[in-house]
């Protein structure tokens, strides 16, 4: 089980990236796996937020807990480039 230092340090390096373009890969369950560019908005107490690019209804965001990227069921990688955001699409 997770503790609550584990969860908080999750926070708290996530929280070093705000405002950074991330490639967001989320399990939708029965083998749907969704990848999607965005930057990372804001992270609160439970939950981080991305600010998802490139969609035909303008501002869509997703909300995420830190206990999905403790059982990978979401996984977050930190763009350094604009060439790393062009190989994950």
């Amino acid at each position: 089980m997770a503790t609550v230092q584990t969860l908080d340090k999750i926070r708290v390096t996530l929280k070093k990236h705000l405002g950074k373009t991330i490639v967001l890969k989320a399990n939708k369950g029965r083998k749907q796996v969704v990848t999607k560019v965005g930057v990372l908005e804001n992270v609160y107490p439970s939950v981080f937020v991305v600010k998802l690019g490139g969609t035909s209804d303008g501002n869509q965001r997703v909300s995420y807990s830190y206990s999905d990227l403790l059982t990978a069921n979401v996984k977050l990688q930190i763009c350094k480039t604009t060439d790393d955001t062009l190989n994950a699409s």
